[in-house]
């Protein structure tokens, strides 16, 4: 039974046989080999639009570099107080923007609300050196706690955006769960409402280590092939990384591994709105499931073999805490199994 992190799981079976079979032979480095090339052209196809994009290691470099390439000098970064870009990066966007600075904006269930973002942004006079400039804004989809901006939120965010001369970065740690729940194309989740440059992942979702940082204004870019060298990204055997993306796009296999898990968190969330002892925080609508429960009971359901993790519980008026109670995060994957969802719920009773 595990739900600790979609990051625990394997990658899925025509990834890895693509590795292994890419594996063989000789092939450009550096990302100029066919492979690499046919896959920058299957990117561009997939978001119906002409792009620039690079391919990383790491979700957390993926966001630390789309910001170096747009960083400003004083620059801030507005994003959600809950991100990951914020609170699990280890001050790797600070570090490779050369001490950008990271500001928390408010907004229920991990979304940025627009009133404050709106607030924070004027509080910066352009003419006033001492407090720096924003220099961009970051929004995360999914997001931390599992739920997601529709495309109404993420015209309004981009508009208040776009109106103060800034790029809007998304982080797409859970690209295909978001997309999957919406049911959009990749263009109309990002540079068709006002995504300027994406954090693509792959790595929670069925790849090894493939992710990928995409410009949808290639302006932007200028200075991403030496910014990403400089970081240590620039992998000399790219085709490994290509080879993880190309079986990942093929016949939509990305998405169905997305839905899978989506799928089995619903089953998950379901089973727990019927239990007696744990209550759902909030409604799931990707992959991550938040649940309260005694702490006594999480710990009885741990010691059975279930693998979740305790998780701070947002600054939340609404949201209140029985004595002896915690808030407890639940993840599901590509290749959680049914079997597990019904131990689980069983042992919950």
């Amino acid at each position: 039974m595990f739900f600790a992190s979609d990051n625990w799981a394997g990658a899925a079976d025509p990834i890895a046989e693509s590795l292994s079979r890419h594996a063989k032979g000789m092939s450009p480095a550096y990302g100029t080999s066919d492979l690499d090339r046919r896959l920058e052209q299957r990117f561009n196809e997939l978001f119906e639009t002409e792009l620039e994009v690079f391919f990383v290691g790491t979700g957390t470099a993926a966001n630390s570099l789309a910001l170096s390439a747009v960083n400003r000098p004083g620059g801030f970064v507005l994003c959600h107080r809950d991100a990951h870009l914020i609170e699990d990066e280890c001050g790797a966007p600070e570090f490779f923007t050369s001490g950008a600075r990271l500001a928390p904006i408010t907004g229920d269930l991990g979304r940025v609300c627009p009133r404050a973002l709106q607030k924070q942004l004027r509080r910066f006079d352009p003419n006033f050196v001492h407090h720096g400039q924003p220099m961009a804004v970051s929004i995360t989809q999914a997001t931390e706690v599992g739920t997601v901006y529709d495309v109404d939120q993420l015209n309004e965010i981009s508009g208040i955006v776009h109106d103060y001369g800034l790029p809007l970065h998304m982080d797409g740690a859970r690209f295909a769960n978001a997309l999957v729940h919406l049911d959009l194309t990749p263009a109309e989740m990002t540079w068709k409402a006002g995504v300027d440059v994406l954090s693509f992942g792959g790595t929670k979702n069925g790849c090894w280590c493939a992710e990928a940082v995409i410009f949808f204004r290639p302006e932007l870019a200028k200075q991403m092939p030496f910014i990403r060298k400089r970081a240590a990204q620039l992998f000399s055997k790219t085709r490994f990384i290509a080879a993880q993306f190309h079986a990942y796009l093929d016949d939509d296999l990305w998405l169905g591994l997305a839905k899978h898990a989506n799928e089995m968190a619903t089953r998950l969330a379901e089973g727990i709105e019927k239990s007696s002892t744990g209550e759902l925080a909030w409604k799931n609508q990707t992959n991550e499931v938040f649940v309260i429960l005694p702490k006594s009971e999480a710990e009885r359901l741990q010691d059975a073999g279930a693998r979740f993790y305790p998780w701070p519980a947002p600054n939340d008026p609404n949201l209140e805490l029985p004595d002896g109670h915690s808030m407890y995060r639940l993840v599901t994957s590509f290749c959680t199994e049914p079997g597990e969802i019904e131990q689980f719920l069983k042992l919950l009773g």
